[in-house]
């Protein structure tokens, strides 16, 4: 098995924040997106614009995760496909993306953006073959396999989000 971990993170309506997303639900087993938990165990991040790569010698990323620091740049080779691809900053490992209605319009992702994300550690230097390999549909299996195997965050869905 390549892929060890998922998240999924879900733009909820009602939020003040422009680019929040809260992870809905996980296999709550991989330990640096754990830690990033709040005091009610509710996880989320926020997505957009990239402030923390400077483009050189390698290629810009289009977008970055954060929450508080950076935690991944993510790079879009295809605007027609539901990919993306990053690294766990600071780590040996892979993410690999699957977004749905991932829209930014304003500076703002949608409500009812859908963020997922798979993790396969020690495949950092991996991380474009595993983007590609997803594309034509080689770990969808696995993939599906781990979405079967979530519980449930806790996040809050009402009123009064950040």
């Amino acid at each position: 098995m390549i892929f060890t971990d998922y998240y999924r993170f879900d733009k909820l309506p009602n939020q003040k924040s422009k680019l929040r997303i809260d992870c809905t639900s996980s296999t709550g087993s991989y330990p640096p997106l754990e830690m990033l938990r709040n005091k009610t165990r509710e996880l989320f991040i926020y997505i957009g614009d990239n402030t923390h790569t400077k483009a050189g010698e390698q290629r810009k990323a289009d977008l970055a995760l954060s929450k508080g620091t950076h935690i991944s740049s993510i790079y879009n080779p295809d605007l027609e496909l539901p990919y993306w691809y990053g690294d766990m900053k600071g780590t040996a490992d892979a993410f690999i993306f699957v977004h749905r209605d991932a829209k930014f319009i304003e500076g703002k992702i949608q409500p009812g953006a859908i963020v997922e994300v798979f993790i396969a550690r020690g495949q950092r230097n991996n991380r474009e073959a595993l983007y590609n390999a997803v594309c034509e549909g080689e770990y969808d299996d696995e993939m599906q396999g781990l979405r079967e195997r979530v519980t449930k965050s806790v996040t809050a869905t009402d009123e009064g989000l950040d």
